[in-house]
C-alpha cells in the first residue's frame, strides 16, 4: 500500500474512477469483436442498449454507434497516455494548488476534447461506410486511402506542430506551470489546453485506425503503448523519427506495390 501510496498520492477515488473506466471502455471493446445477436433491440435495459449498439458492425453503425464506437476507443487509448501528466498535476495537491474537485475538471476538459476528436472521427467512419469505402471491420478498402493515411501520418510525425506538442506533453510540469489557472473553472480550461496538445500529439495516428480497422484490438493497443512511449521524455524522441519513417515506407509500400505488381503482370 505504501508503494502505491508513492505512486499515486491523493485523489484516491479520481484514480479509482480514471483505472476502472479505462478497463470498463477496454472490455466493452473487447465484446465488441464478439458476435451478438444482431436482432437484439432496446428493451428498457442499459445492458442491452449497450449490446445493441455493439452489435453493429463499423460499415453499417449509424453515426450515434460510431461515436460511442470512438468515444470508447479513445478513453481507452488516450486516457493511459496522460497518466504521466495527471499524475504530475496530481503532486501539485502537495502544495494546495490542485484539490480534487480541480484534478476532476482537469479531467473533464481532456476528455472533452476527445470526444469531439470522437464525433469528428465517427462523422468521417460514416462518410467513408456510405461510400462503399469501409468493410465491417473498419478498415478503407481503397489502397491509395490507406497509403495516404499512412503517408500523412509519418510526414506529420516530422511536423513543427508534433514537435511543440510532443514537448509539452514530454515536460508536464512546465506545460502546467506555464498555463496555470486556479480554481475548477480554470483547471477545466487547462484540461482543454491539455486535450488539445494530446490531440496535436495523436491525431494522425488514431486517424490509423481506418487502415488497420477500427475494431481491431491489437492496432489500438499497439498505437496506446507507441503513443504513451512518445509522450515519455527519455523514450519519445529516440521513437518518434523512426516511426515517422516507418509510416511513409508502408504508405508508400501500400500504394507502390499494386501498380508495381499489375505492371509485372
Amino acid at each position: 500500500m505504501k508503494a502505491i501510496d508513492r505512486l499515486l498520492p491523493g485523489h484516491k477515488a479520481m484514480w479509482l474512477t480514471f483505472f476502472a473506466s479505462i478497463l470498463v471502455a477496454w472490455s466493452v471493446l473487447f465484446a465488441m469483436q464478439a458476435a451478438v445477436d444482431p436482432a437484439l433491440k432496446w428493451q428498457g435495459s442499459a445492458a442491452q442498449f449497450l449490446l445493441s449498439l455493439c452489435s453493429q458492425s463499423a460499415a453499417d453503425a449509424g453515426l450515434g454507434s460510431a461515436v460511442v464506437m470512438w468515444s470508447l476507443m479513445a478513453l481507452a487509448m488516450m486516457a493511459p497516455t496522460a497518466f504521466p501528466a495527471l499524475r504530475t498535476y496530481s503532486d501539485l495537491t502537495h502544495t494546495e494548488a490542485a484539490g480534487t474537485w480541480s484534478f476532476a475538471a482537469l479531467g473533464g476538459g481532456y476528455l472533452a476534447i476527445w470526444l469531439g476528436f470522437s464525433v469528428s472521427a465517427a462523422v468521417i467512419q460514416v462518410w467513408l461506410a456510405s461510400a462503399g469505402l469501409l468493410n465491417p471491420l473498419g478498415q478503407v478498402t481503397s489502397v491509395f486511402v490507406n497509403g495516404g493515411l499512412l503517408i500523412l501520418a509519418g510526414v506529420y510525425q516530422f511536423s513543427p506542430l508534433k514537435e511543440a506538442c510532443l514537448k509539452a506533453c514530454q515536460s508536464p510540469l512546465t506545460f502546467f506551470m506555464s498555463h496555470w489557472k486556479p480554481g475548477v473553472s480554470g483547471a477545466f480550461q487547462l484540461g482543454l489546453r491539455l486535450g488539445a496538445v494530446c490531440l496535436g500529439c495523436c491525431w494522425a495516428l488514431m486517424l490509423l485506425a481506418f487502415v488497420a480497422g477500427t475494431m481491431n484490438l491489437a492496432f489500438m493497443g499497439l498505437a496506446m503503448v507507441l503513443m504513451t512511449l512518445e509522450k515519455l521524455a527519455q523514450i519519445g524522441s529516440r521513437i518518434s523519427a523512426p516511426l515517422g519513417v516507418f509510416l511513409i515506407v508502408a504508405g508508400l509500400t501500400v500504394v507502390l506495390l499494386p501498380l508495381v505488381t499489375t505492371q509485372s503482370v
